[in-house]
Order: C-alpha cells, then sequence, then structure tokens
C-alpha cells in the first residue's frame, strides 16, 4: 500500500510538471517533460528495489536527469531550427517547433514540386542539402516525410502522387550517406488541407511537403508490480 501511495505521488507530480508547460519555452517544456518522466520512471523502479523511501529517492534522481535529458534535447532542437531557419529565409518554407519537440517544416509547392510531378525543382535542392547536414551532425535524429495534394484528380492520383513526392524527398539524403532506415515517409494526398481547394491559391497551399525532425524519446516508466 506505501509502495502504491508513493508512486501515486510521483504520478502527480510527473503530471503537474507536464502540465505546467503550456506558457514555457520549448526548451522549458522540454526539460519539465523530462522531469515529469523521470519522476515516473525512478519512483518505478526505486518502489521495485528498495519500497517508500526508494520510491521517494528513484523519483528525486528520476527527476533530476529527466530534466537535464529533457533540456538537453531541446536546446539541440532549438539550435536546428535556427539553423534551418537560416538555411530556408526567403524561399516559402516555414520551420517550427513542435510542442512535442519536433522540428517541423513545411515545404510549399512552389518551392519543391511542380504540379502532377514528384520530381524535386532545382530551387529545393539547397534547402535540403542544409537538411542533410542537419542529419548528418545530428545522428540520432530520425525524420518523417508527408507529402500532400490538392484535391484535384482524386484519390486515384493524389495517393501515389504524395507517396512518391515523400520518396523523393528521402532518396535525396539517402544518396548523401543519410541511414535509410532513419528516415519514414508517408502520403496523404488531399486528405489534411491546410486551405480552401475552391481557389489557386488555396489548392498551391495543399499542395506540399511537410519533413518532421525528431529525438529519441525519454524512456518509458517500466510497470510497477
Amino acid at each position: 500500500m506505501k509502495r502504491t501511495r508513493t508512486l501515486l505521488i510521483a504520478s502527480s507530480t510527473a503530471l503537474a510538471l507536464v502540465a505546467g508547460c503550456a506558457d514555457m519555452s520549448a526548451t522549458q517544456r522540454g526539460a519539465a517533460t523530462g522531469a515529469g518522466a523521470g519522476a515516473l520512471g525512478g519512483a518505478a523502479l526505486g518502489a521495485l528495489l528498495g519500497g517508500g523511501r526508494g520510491a521517494r529517492t528513484g523519483a528525486a534522481i528520476g527527476t533530476a536527469v529527466g530534466a537535464g535529458g529533457g533540456y538537453i534535447r531541446s536546446k539541440r532542437m532549438e539550435d536546428q531550427k535556427r539553423t534551418m531557419e537560416q538555411a530556408t529565409q526567403g524561399t516559402g518554407v516555414q520551420v517550427t517547433q513542435t510542442a512535442d519537440n519536433q522540428l517541423r517544416l513545411e515545404v510549399p509547392s512552389d518551392v519543391s514540386f511542380l504540379s502532377g510531378r514528384a520530381d524535386i525543382e532545382p530551387n529545393f535542392r539547397p534547402v535540403l542539402d542544409r537538411f542533410v547536414q542537419t542529419l548528418t551532425a545530428h545522428p540520432d535524429t530520425t525524420l518523417r516525410i508527408i507529402g500532400d495534394t490538392d484535391s484535384t484528380g482524386g484519390d486515384v492520383v493524389n495517393e501515389p502522387l504524395s507517396v512518391n513526392r515523400a520518396a523523393s524527398v528521402r532518396g535525396y539524403p539517402v544518396e548523401r550517406g543519410v541511414a535509410a532506415q532513419r528516415i519514414a515517409i508517408d502520403g496523404r494526398a488531399a486528405r489534411e488541407p491546410v486551405a480552401d481547394n475552391a481557389s489557386d491559391a488555396g489548392r498551391a497551399r495543399n499542395r506540399r511537403v511537410e519533413m518532421c525532425v525528431g529525438e529519441p524519446q525519454v524512456a518509458q516508466a517500466p510497470a510497477a508490480r
């Protein structure tokens, strides 16, 4: 019972740390999330090894270690974000750092692909070259590439087109030495529009590629017995 009560307290502490992330910077959110996961993991392990006191000690150690790890991961991602913002300045590529500490690049059609095509345009290559440098400098990161289309042509055309666009983008870093297993692709056709497909401007915005860079997540807490 004491072990369970201590774990419940650690869980509440972890939730409180994560819940407080709303008004924090990306780096602060990463530290808080890491601290929460560390507290849970440390408490669970301590409870298994040493009962209530072990759980409290484990939670304290886990909080410190998790916070440090979360801060480092978020700081690295912020540094990569600044690098990519400089590399894509003036191209129309939007670079954001998401709440779950991923670096997200949204590449519009006038940079990436011609309508109905999956061949990488020349003005997209400098962006990808800088992106390859970032992936090479941070070998622990993973990349997820998502191809999107407008609604013209229907799913029969757009489904393979969106996948082929994502595959073309994956091929670029792979040909330059980035391990293929680090890169996942997905094609979503016209299912996730960001603008109204009724206008030319809206369709142009929907024809895009999204690239999401992530880092290994904080290890999950072992299940208490």
